[in-house]
């Protein structure tokens, strides 16, 4: 099995400003994340940027190190694995919020994968739980902030 692929997306009723500056706040990333039970930047790193360093920790146990590759408020992010669970040999992933009106915006996660054996064996059902994981998160985003209000 080599790369996997995927992506989901979602709209949500509020500026791409907005939603990529809440997303992007370590703050308030447990607020409405809840796939994650830990979530904050690493280093000394006090906000998200490129070249910055965050450490999330998913609510089954398995945590990650990754590292900003681009940063363009308020358009896309994207973070790449530096340390992570052996079952993955790479791990990349971008959110991409694209306007489509002053009060709208539609939100893209995409996310791109390497196995290592023997993992490659269920890579199918290790898809399947991240696809629904990403789906749930960005549910969870979109209830919060338009619920909610952030």
């Amino acid at each position: 099995m080599g790369s996997v692929k995927f992506s989901q997306s979602i709209t949500i009723k509020a500026a791409a400003e907005k939603v990529f500056d809440y997303t992007q706040d370590y703050n308030k990333r447990l607020v409405w994340d809840t796939f994650l039970k830990r979530a904050e930047l690493v280093e000394g790193a006090i906000k998200a940027d490129k070249g910055i360093k965050a450490y999330c920790v998913a609510h089954n146990g398995i945590g990650m190190e990754t590292e900003y590759v681009s940063f363009y408020r308020p358009k896309v992010t994207a973070v790449k694995m530096t340390k992570g669970p052996f079952m993955f040999s790479s791990f990349l992933g971008s959110w991409t919020f694209k306007e489509i009106s002053k009060h709208e915006t539609e939100v893209v996660f995409l996310y791109s994968f390497t196995l290592r054996f023997p993992f490659t064996i269920i890579g199918k059902l290790i898809k399947r739980n991240l696809q629904s994981n990403v789906r749930q998160r960005l549910v969870d985003l979109k209830n919060y902030l338009e619920k909610e209000g952030a």
